[in-house]
């Protein structure tokens, strides 16, 4: 792909809000991967550790050994993106910690950036404790890009979390924000805010139209089948609303496809698996979800509501609707006016929507659910931040 300027040819250090490796791309894997791609060098910094660990969790515990292994050895090269692990303690409520984290994170990017010979970089934070970058780096151009409400999870010092956001929001030349009540809130902190929400590989998943294989675990399972892909995590699905649809209509499949857990260790499925049509297919890398929505009736959004999905746009809406999928979802504030989108308020609507949706649905209504989000790509966002960046 190409890209326009200021997003070619440059040297870009993003500060992501997770691991390269996660078993859902995000936001930051889809546009720097791209980036990487249109000829920039990315060097990708892996999440610095804000949400304090469960040390009874395995996937935590399997978590912080990985980073240490990988924190002692050099950078990796990843989807054409240079990735580095810091060895961070994840204890920012305390001070002294802070700032022997922001120490040891700019020696490390001092030197890498130095091997690398990256010169006035594009500063790409997913987090604002990415300031600490400002001095060793001295950005060119320096973007806030703000796709959760970060304090909102359980287990982030908040204090240090907001004043971080405040000063590093002001010196962005760019805030990006993914939802109106982000971009909301950002305004408030700067006056150069973006709301760009999540879109989708849309040629990709438009794929799905036509013949091709479907994922062999889902398509072993009885139809029709309501599908959800992302992490299965309590913090953000309403479990209970699923229980009750599971009751409601025993004939029905409901398949969870993704990683069990992913930022919520304390998550508990037994209630689901209970069901004989609940079916958990655990995760599937981005390369095959189009043989995932192939085989679904519906594309299923069932969040729960709270402060921190009060802020979330789901990168999946464009990648169900790309795919030509119906989509029903529970009432996010960030997905209001979305076409294609049926927004439901408890397990009644939520029936009554999936039933009109199965009987209504035909391959026309597919192709003009996916002709209709061709534009939302992220080719389309690339160009759209660049011309955003250039005013």
């Amino acid at each position: 792909m190409s890209a326009p300027a200021p997003l070619r040819g440059r040297d870009v250090v993003c500060v992501g809000f997770n691991d390269w490796d996660n078993d859902v791309w995000t936001n930051q894997h889809h546009l720097m991967s791209r980036l990487a791609a249109a000829g920039n060098r990315v060097l990708f910094i892996e999440s610095l550790g804000l949400r304090r660990p469960d040390l009874g969790s395995g996937r935590d515990l399997r978590r912080i050994a990985r980073r240490l292994r990988r924190g002692l050895g050099r950078p990796r090269l990843s989807d054409g993106v240079t990735v580095l692990s810091p060895l961070v303690l994840p204890l920012h409520s305390s001070a002294p910690v802070r700032a022997l984290n922001a120490w040891l994170l700019r020696g490390l990017v001092r030197l890498t950036a130095r091997r690398m010979g990256l010169r006035a970089p594009v500063l790409w934070g997913y987090v604002p404790q990415a300031e600490v970058l400002l001095e060793p780096l001295s950005p060119a151009l320096v973007v806030y890009h703000c796709v959760d409400d970060i304090a909102a999870q359980e287990g982030i010092d908040v204090v240090s979390f907001d004043a971080a956001e405040r000063r590093f929001a002001a010196r962005a030349d760019l805030v990006i924000a993914s939802s109106p009540a982000l971009a909301e809130r950002m305004r408030k902190l700067s006056g150069h805010v973006l709301y760009a929400p999540n879109v989708a590989d849309t040629d990709r998943f438009a794929t799905t139209l036509e013949p091709g294989p479907v994922d062999p675990e889902l398509q072993a399972l009885p139809e029709p089948r309501i599908v959800f892909v992302g992490a299965i995590a309590a913090k953000k699905l309403d479990f209970a609303l699923l229980d009750a649809l599971a009751t409601a209509r025993p004939d029905w499949t409901f398949a969870l496809v993704g990683p069990v857990g992913l930022g919520d260790p304390d998550t508990d499925t037994s209630a689901l698996t209970a069901h004989a049509n609940v079916h958990l297919l655990g995760a599937r890398p981005q390369a095959r979800l189009p043989e995932v929505l192939r085989g679904a009736a519906i594309g299923l959004i069932p969040y729960r509501r709270s402060r921190l999905t009060e802020s979330i746009f789901p990168m999946k809406v464009y990648e169900y609707l790309a795919a030509g999928l119906p989509v029903i979802a529970t009432g996010l504030p960030g997905l209001e006016g979305v076409a294609g989108v049926e927004l439901v308020e408890g397990a009644e609507q939520a029936l009554g929507a999936i039933d009109r949706a199965l009987a209504e649905d035909s391959p026309a209504r597919r192709r003009a659910r996916s002709d209709a989000v061709r534009q939302h790509s992220w080719e389309a966002r690339i160009d759209e931040i660049a011309a955003a960046l250039t005013r």
